[in-house]
């Protein structure tokens, strides 16, 4: 697997490069002051990709709080041109899980991480991948964060996830909101369901998107082991 030779440094910021993992195209940060030995990685949504305005917001606070991020692309190029004419594999949950694993071998032996300190944040579809992943790699994940996800699309595999997982639904996504109060009660590991008042499906509300990732942080922070 081949990475990338640049890389960019910001005072205060750390250091972000662009790497690539297989055919996968991702940016890596690590924190300039780093608080914990971990690192998340970003499971987007359907029709998303690792430059999501939401996605990025949420890894700029999880960056300044000492946490280092991989924003990726679980589909490549030609996937996606596929996926916006068939939508075949935006809720292949399988499929995203296999490449969110594939990305999590990566990043354990580029950064040395044997065990503890890898995390992940999905959102929508990329919640349910993340759920599937952390059940199918119990030892090597320590929290799980889900935005607005589709959990209910992992419910074979909830029962099985070790790593502490925190839902965070909007209060006006009701449909969604329901799905993962469903789903919350199959998860039998640390878990928490919060809602973010008035919000909808995609945070767009001010403050909404704030609040999501100061839990976030604050939850990643709690269960990754410290420096």
């Amino acid at each position: 697997m081949k990475i990338s030779s640049s890389s960019h440094k910001s005072p205060d910021k750390g250091i972000s490069r662009p790497v690539r993992i297989g055919e996968m195209a991702g940016e890596l940060r690590s924190p300039g002051r780093a608080r914990s030995a971990g690192i998340v990685l970003f499971a987007h949504g359907s029709g998303s990709s690792r430059f999501s305005a939401r996605n990025q917001a949420v890894a700029h606070v999880l960056q300044e709080s000492g946490v280092g991020t991989l924003l990726f692309d679980l589909l490549t190029a030609d996937e996606e041109k596929r996926d916006e004419a068939t939508g075949e594999l935006r809720f292949d949950i399988s499929f995203l899980a296999d490449r969110l694993m594939t990305a999590t071998r990566w990043v354990s032996e580029e950064m040395g991480i044997d065990r503890g300190g890898i995390g992940y944040f999905g959102s929508s579809t990329g919640g349910a991948a993340a759920l599937v992943a952390a059940a199918e790699m119990p030892s090597r994940i320590d929290a799980v964060v889900s935005r607005g996800g589709r959990p209910d699309l992992a419910m074979d595999s909830l029962p099985r996830v070790k790593a502490p997982t925190l839902l965070i639904v909007g209060q006006r996504d009701e449909v969604v909101l329901q799905l993962n109060e469903e789903a919350a009660e199959q998860l039998s590991c640390e878990k928490e369901l919060a809602i973010i008042p008035r919000a909808t499906h995609l945070f767009e509300e001010p403050g909404a998107l704030d609040q999501v990732a100061r839990l976030a942080s604050s939850w990643f922070l709690r269960h990754f082991p410290t420096q």
